[in-house]
């Protein structure tokens, strides 16, 4: 990471520089794995879908269909990681916008962070699905890492609006266009009324990538005013303790050990605790 990706010494209307893509050795680390393990998933799926295939999809999709399967909270996280054998599409679409713009956010916010963000975009997606089963006529498994993607788009979308990116390596536009563009084929979808429910649950992961980084910073901020004042109080109440111990000294040394009541007996021992603490 350079000295101006970040925040707190970017100039004004800075864009950092990131070259996309760089080869599979350059990926960040939680991005590359994210990438074996959801093409890894998919070979085995399509080499197994009529044996062990099956059960993957039957034990990992979300299934909104009964309360137990909904219950099921796995199930928002494994969904990620099916696409359906048939729907090559879907999987190269996911896994190309992951390659090319998640090591951006992955390497500005750090491995733990991004993996943290991307699951929970695409568990977004999953709740909002299940819950929707209630209203739509026909809702079967859901699979795929959609929300999660949509959830990354938005964050780069927001965080660096004047990216240019090639869709599909043909393409060429800013990411704000590609938000744009999948939003619209959304909303077609939905109007079409095909997928539905799934066309639901991506934006969905698109609304929490977008929300998530405009409002963090506030966030940030609220937690760290709360730290502040409660640091601020922790050593008020401190002080305090101090003043009372210096009080409760004074009173043994002119009036002797056996004035002391119960109560500032108690203290002055919490205080030889705390004493000894802080030398251990």
């Amino acid at each position: 990471m350079g000295i101006y990706d970040r925040d707190y010494i970017r100039p004004e209307g800075y864009q950092p520089q990131y070259t996309l893509g760089g080869g599979f050795r350059g990926l960040s680390p939680v991005v590359k794995w994210l990438l074996i393990v959801n093409f890894a998933v998919y070979i085995i799926a399509v080499l197994t879908f009529k044996s062990f295939g099956q059960y993957i999809y039957y034990y990992g999709a979300v299934l909104p269909d009964s309360l137990v399967h909904a219950v099921q909270i796995w199930r928002l996280i494994t969904y990620q990681f099916l696409h359906h054998p048939s729907d090559i599409f879907h999987i190269v679409f996911n896994l190309m916008v992951l390659y090319f713009l998640g090591p951006m956010l992955e390497r500005q916010w750090g491995s733990k962070r991004f993996l943290e963000f991307y699951l929970a975009a695409g568990a977004a997606g999953g709740i909002v699905y299940t819950v929707l089963a209630n209203f739509l006529p026909e809702v079967g498994p859901m699979v795929g890492a959609s929300g999660a993607i949509y959830g990354v788009v938005a964050a780069v979308a927001v965080m660096y609006p004047r990216l240019k990116v090639l869709l599909y390596g043909i393409i060429p536009m800013t990411v704000v266009w590609l938000v744009v563009l999948v939003v619209i084929v959304s909303l077609l979808k939905i109007a079409a009324g095909k997928n539905t429910g799934g066309e639901l649950a991506h934006l969905s992961g698109l609304v929490m990538g977008f929300f998530y980084v405009k409002f963090k910073p506030w966030l940030t901020r609220f937690r760290m005013q709360r730290s502040k004042g409660a640091w601020a109080k922790k050593m008020e109440q401190q002080l305090r303790f101090q003043q009372e111990v210096d009080r409760i000294l004074d009173k043994v040394h002119s009036k002797g050990i056996n004035a002391l009541t119960a109560s500032e007996k108690k203290i002055l021992k919490e205080a030889t605790r705390r004493e000894q603490q802080a030398r251990m």
